[in-house]
């Protein structure tokens, strides 16, 4: 298993020819959370119902990020990666972690050709450093996010687990990732809880400097 100190991998863009490029995703409206049932039912159910579901998918919180997210229909594509970055183990591990899951639709706003290159096995270092990108460490949830940004005047920095800064800002009710070259993501549904760690869905890939 991969030691969170050992997740700053070094880029190998420059030698293997990578130059990622997207398409900035349009804003996505962040689904709420949904009420809990009242009654004695409520409390047998509160776990389940704490949760929004993913791609119609129920997410448990007693589950690791890893387990929820082979459970999403949405996130296919992403657990295709993790699994071929060798990054399951670790992000199965006791964290906590937060993750800004990027959904099947954001990969396909990557240049033409872009995802197949870093699946290839001579990429997995590159393909790392990516998806470390979108995890930063212990449990940020959407609320201190918006707590982060209002003390930061507007603009909240978070270093991530690949070493990287990303900003977040707010527009309007919608919560936005911006990456070091300026790519954009928007939060789609906000704090699903993990077993370790909390998980939000974005629309877009964000991507450090690989070169």
């Amino acid at each position: 298993m991969l030691r969170l100190s050992t997740l700053a991998i070094a880029a190998v863009a420059a030698t293997s020819g990578i130059a990622i490029a997207q398409t900035t995703p349009a804003p996505a409206p962040a689904q709420t959370m949904p009420q809990a049932t009242t009654g004695v039912q409520a409390d047998a159910t509160a776990t389940a119902t704490a949760n929004p579901t993913v791609g119609g998918a129920e997410m448990l919180a007693t589950r690791n990020i890893v387990e929820n997210a082979a459970a999403a229909p949405n996130l296919t594509t992403l657990v295709q990666a993790v699994q071929a970055a060798d990054l399951a183990d670790t992000l199965a591990g006791p964290g906590p972690f937060t993750v800004f899951a990027p959904e099947n639709d954001a990969f396909t706003r990557l240049a033409p050709g872009t995802l197949d290159t870093l699946l290839k096995p001579e990429n997995k270092a590159t393909l790392a450093k990516v998806l470390t990108y979108h995890v930063v460490p212990g449990n940020v949830t959407l609320e201190q996010l918006r707590s982060q940004i209002e003390a930061g005047g507007g603009t909240a920095t978070l270093t991530t687990v690949e070493g990287s800064p990303l900003t977040v800002t707010a527009e309007g009710a919608a919560i936005v990732l911006t990456d070091v070259s300026g790519n954009k993501s928007y939060v789609a549904v906000p704090d699903v809880k993990q077993s370790n760690g909390v998980v939000h869905v974005v629309n877009g890939v964000i991507v450090p400097k690989l070169g």
